[in-house]
Parts: C-alpha cells; sequence; structure tokens
C-alpha cells in the first residue's frame, strides 16, 4: 500500500508536488497486467484476463486522490471537510472553524472513511485575491486530481470562474451548497422550491460561461445524513474508483484491442486458404452453427467462458449474452445486412443455380462462404470488445 507522507493535519507551505505523490493515471506497475492480458487474450482465455483486469483495479484502489476543497472565505469549507471525514469540530485533528477567515495557507487532511485520499482545505476566494487566474494558480490547481466547489448564500462569480477553469483543465468537480439548514431556517418558499431555485440559480450562472452541468449537492454540514449528503458519499466513492482505474484500464482496453484485431487479421487471412479450418478445428467450413461455436472458442466467449467470468464477477450468465450479437446463428443472421441480404429467398435461389454452373459454381460458393466466416468473425471480435469492456467498468464499481 502506498505511504503517505503527511501526519492527518499537515499544513503546506511546500510545493505540493515535493510532498504528495500525485495519481499520474497509469504507469509501469501495470506493464504485468498488460502482459498476462496480451498473452491470455492471444490463447482465448478470458478468465485469466478477467484475474488481470481485476489485479489492476486493486492496485490502481492504493493511488492516492488529491481532491481540493475551495470556494468564496467563509462558505465552510473547513467544517465540509470535517464532516466528511466523519470527525467533530472540537477534535485536535480537526480542520479549524469559525465565523471568520481561518484558512491562511493550504492544509492537507486524512481520513481513515477515505483512504488513500487527501482532502486539501484551500483558502477561499475573496477580495484580496486579483483574479481567478492568479488564484488557480496560488493554489496550484495543476496538481489535483478532483474538486469540490463550496458555495453558501450565493453563487459568486468565483464560484463560476474557479469552475471554469477547472473545466478547462478536463477534471471533474462538484458544487456543493452548504448551510441548507440556513436557507430553510429563513426561506419563506416550500422547502421543495427552495431547492429548485437554488439549483437553477447555480446552473444559470453556469450556463453564462458555458460549463457543462456538474454533480450538484445541496446539503447542511450540520445534518450529514439528511439532504443530499448521503448521495454525495456514494457519488464520491464511485468518482474515486474512475479517477483512479481510468487510465489504467483505458490502456489495457487499448492492449485487448490490439490483440482481438490481430486475432482477426490473421483469421482472415487464412479464411481463403484449408488451413482456416485447421485452425479453428472445424470439420464443416458450411455448417455455419459449428463455425460460430468455433470462433467464440478461438476468442474466449464460449458460454462456459462467459459462466465462469460471471461466477467471478458476481453476475449472471445473461448479463454476458444479452449484450452479444453472436449468441445463436439465427439472432447473428438478422444482426448484420450481408447475412440478412444471404438469406432472401431470390438470392439463396441464384446462388443455389449459379453452383452448378462448372468452376464458376465452385468460385461462387467459396466466395459466399468466405463472406459469411467473416462476417461471423468480424461480429464474434466486436462481441468480445463489448464484454471486455463491461468488464472493465463493473470491476471499478465500488461493492
Amino acid at each position: 500500500m502506498t505511504e503517505f507522507p503527511l501526519s492527518p493535519h499537515t499544513p503546506l507551505s511546500a510545493s505540493l508536488t515535493s510532498v504528495l505523490p500525485h495519481h499520474k493515471g497509469c504507469g509501469v506497475p501495470y506493464e504485468a497486467e498488460a502482459m498476462n492480458i496480451e498473452k491470455a487474450l492471444a490463447d482465448g482465455n478470458l478468465l485469466e484476463v478477467v484475474s488481470a483486469i481485476r489485479e489492476t483495479v486493486q492496485r490502481a484502489s492504493r493511488t492516492p486522490v488529491n481532491i481540493a476543497v475551495t470556494g468564496d472565505s467563509g462558505n465552510g469549507m473547513s467544517t465540509f471537510i470535517n464532516v466528511l471525514r466523519n470527525i467533530g469540530h472540537e477534535e485536535a485533528a480537526s480542520a479549524p472553524t469559525g465565523v471568520v477567515k481561518t484558512t491562511q495557507t493550504r492544509a492537507s487532511y486524512l481520513s481513515s472513511h477515505l483512504p488513500n485520499v487527501v482532502l486539501w482545505d484551500l483558502p477561499g476566494t475573496g477580495s484580496d485575491i486579483e483574479t481567478p487566474e492568479n488564484y488557480v494558480m496560488k493554489m496550484q490547481f495543476s496538481q489535483y486530481n478532483f474538486f469540490i466547489i463550496i458555495a453558501s448564500e450565493q453563487f459568486s462569480m468565483n464560484h463560476v470562474m474557479l469552475a471554469k477553469a477547472i473545466q478547462d483543465m478536463g477534471k471533474k468537480f462538484y458544487i456543493v451548497w452548504t448551510k441548507l439548514d440556513l436557507d430553510l431556517g429563513t426561506s419563506t418558499l416550500p422547502e421543495r422550491q427552495l431547492l429548485q431555485t437554488i439549483r437553477e440559480n447555480i446552473l444559470k450562472n453556469l450556463q453564462k460561461e458555458q460549463v457543462c452541468e456538474p454533480p450538484i449537492f445541496l446539503v447542511s454540514s450540520l445534518e450529514p445524513l439528511l439532504h443530499d449528503f448521503p448521495k454525495l458519499r456514494r457519488n464520491l466513492q464511485m468518482d474515486l474508483s474512475e479517477i483512479r482505474c481510468h487510465g489504467p484500464l483505458q490502456n489495457l482496453y487499448h492492449t485487448c484491442e490490439k490483440i482481438v484485431n490481430n486475432k482477426v487479421t490473421s483469421l482472415q487471412k487464412k479464411i481463403t486458404t484449408e488451413s482456416f479450418q485447421d485452425a479453428l478445428g472445424i470439420l464443416d467450413a458450411d455448417d455455419v452453427a459449428e463455425c460460430l461455436k468455433a470462433y467464440r472458442l478461438f476468442f474466449g466467449v464460449a458460454d462456459e467462458s462467459l459462466w465462469q467470468v460471471a461466477q467471478v464477477m458476481g453476475s449472471s450468465l445473461t448479463d454476458y449474452t444479452n449484450i452479444m450479437m453472436c449468441c445463436d446463428v439465427q439472432g447473428i443472421n438478422r444482426k448484420d445486412w450481408r447475412l440478412i441480404c444471404m438469406t432472401w429467398t431470390v438470392i439463396k435461389s441464384s446462388v443455389s443455380l449459379l453452383s452448378y454452373i462448372p468452376r464458376l459454381g465452385d468460385y461462387i460458393t467459396s466466395y459466399v462462404r468466405q463472406v459469411k466466416q467473416k462476417c461471423f468473425l468480424q461480429i464474434v471480435a466486436k462481441d468480445t470488445k463489448t464484454i471486455l469492456k463491461k468488464v472493465m467498468n463493473d470491476s471499478i464499481i465500488p461493492h
């Protein structure tokens, strides 16, 4: 497990990069899994591929993630951090809070409730900040993986510019409206209407600067079990998994895609030769059911293999077969335009008649067979990629 060189509460004056390794998305530790996947997929061993994917996810789950909590001064960033850490404001390791500006420099906090996560309490924006750009530079936004923008009472232009800067960096962020208890206590509007008004106001201001709609959570730091706080925690866990695993799994998927494509290219060259049937163990090249079964075995997506994968993933066989095109001959014949054409009565009759013509008949029969084989090959290869993508997506969902 990666060790953090930080105490539970460490104010920082030094560069972030000199103190904490931040998530890069991928790297040398994943090369072993990539090699295992390459060999397993080449052998059509889907279960080994799944094992390597899960090992990648486990390794990635230990990657440190830096979350910056920012907003206008007085919006309650420090209070929010304490609540997110399930820690009381009076405890020694808590972030200092108060009615005046209490955070003067960046401070980092750890929590057993968020393993391998560092929460960064940033000084709030305000009139003393020359420009939002200057604030972004001083706070070293490029070093963080994820952002939580805290707002209360009003959604200011500072909030909008922070959101735009983060979006321009291609990073994800939440908008969290705190002190909802105060809004509910002072507003004459019904609760549902008040919540809708707050959301609409936030979105209206973001849209002015063409900021895409982010996840918005309306919470009260004094009531962490109510409103959107439970939903925020669930979403954060899922997004942390996505942040950690996206890069490594994307690289592995590209590896898988390359191997599958190579297998397709290799077989396509053999389809026109006598070695094609030997390569797949096919006795009758005109028996489409036998050919389809051979293809699925070759790529590792036969029912038995998928059943084993489903057992490991804690799902059912139908979870995989339902997203495939190549489960049976009837189904596959209805899903490719070339195969559909070949099932038309006129086409079938024409091919049957032409097949009796010496030499030309042999050529036509061989050509039609090759077209079918290539269609099946491409469909099974596409299904293999779909299955791999599902396994990767399902592997990063927190349980």
